[in-house]
């Protein structure tokens, strides 16, 4: 019988360590003055039911769940373009022997699901340090547009929903809203250089409201309707902001606080 709480405590770490890193690389290009292509990051351990499940779904052993299960410590990645995901899969393969080791590549972008989920994930070994040694993990990194992940944070909640078998018109309008999100995703690559252009100059300012209101929708998609009634009621008082510094300021602290937020409930 598995001990969950010391099988995971690995993974914990290993979670909150990746998300440290891949957070110090976008910092270092903003204090760089640099449009990152890293957005936000989240990650999560999968929970012990879900483990299970998968388990028996792949028939593993309990002895080879930490063997086998690659997605048991995840985390993931978000980008504003598409050509951001490839400098994050490059930023990973450079790492690669470093401090983590890169086992497989799925470009579900280029080969979308069935369903039209589109990601980029890699699987990853990982070295965690604890009081009893050095022990490598696997570990999954999913690397997808703020577009993309909204799309699949809602096609989550509606296979948690009708537990994985999604109605048959709803899954057409899903397909239907997939191939929508991916245009738009098509459409903004080709304006990519006026809008980086335009960020690299003003920084936070310019796309600051469109990534609030993202991240608010974010809050509503993952049912936290409180805490996004909370944030319009914020962002609206902000846009009255007669000031149009302090309105910028007040902006900027808000889509900051927001990111935060999402990263930290990840």
């Amino acid at each position: 019988m598995i001990n969950w709480r010391s099988f995971l405590f690995p993974y914990e770490q290993a979670v909150e360590e990746l998300k440290i890193k891949f957070k110090s690389l976008r910092n270092e290009y903003r204090k760089k003055s640099i449009v990152s292509p890293i957005e936000f990051i989240t990650g999560r351990v999968k929970a012990v039911p879900s483990i299970i499940d998968k388990a028996q779904k792949m028939g593993y052993s309990e002895s080879e769940i930490g063997e086998k299960m690659e997605d048991i410590a995840g985390i993931r990645i978000m980008c504003q373009f598409e050509d951001d995901i490839y400098k994050v899969v490059e930023l990973i393969n450079r790492r690669d022997g470093i401090d983590m080791h890169v086992i497989q590549e799925k470009n579900y972008i280029k080969y979308k699901k069935d369903s039209g989920y589109r990601s980029y994930h890699m699987i990853i070994k990982y070295p965690v340090v604890t009081t009893e040694g050095t022990t490598e993990l696997l570990a999954e990194i999913q690397i997808r547009t703020l577009s993309m992940n909204f799309w699949a944070t809602i096609e989550h909640s509606l296979k948690y929903k009708y537990k994985e078998n999604i109605p048959e018109k709803v899954a057409e309008k899903l397909l239907k809203t997939a191939e929508a999100a991916y245009m738009l995703d098509k459409e903004m690559l080709e304006i990519r250089d006026e809008v980086i252009a335009a960020q690299e100059l003003f920084m936070v300012k310019d796309n600051l409201m469109g990534r609030i209101m993202y991240y608010i929708n974010m809050l509503d998609s993952m049912q936290k309707k409180d805490l996004a009634l909370l944030y319009r009621i914020k962002l609206e008082k902000a846009t009255e902001e007669a000031d149009e510094i302090k309105r910028d300021i007040v902006l900027s602290n808000l889509g900051t606080e927001l990111m935060e937020l999402l990263e930290d409930n990840n």
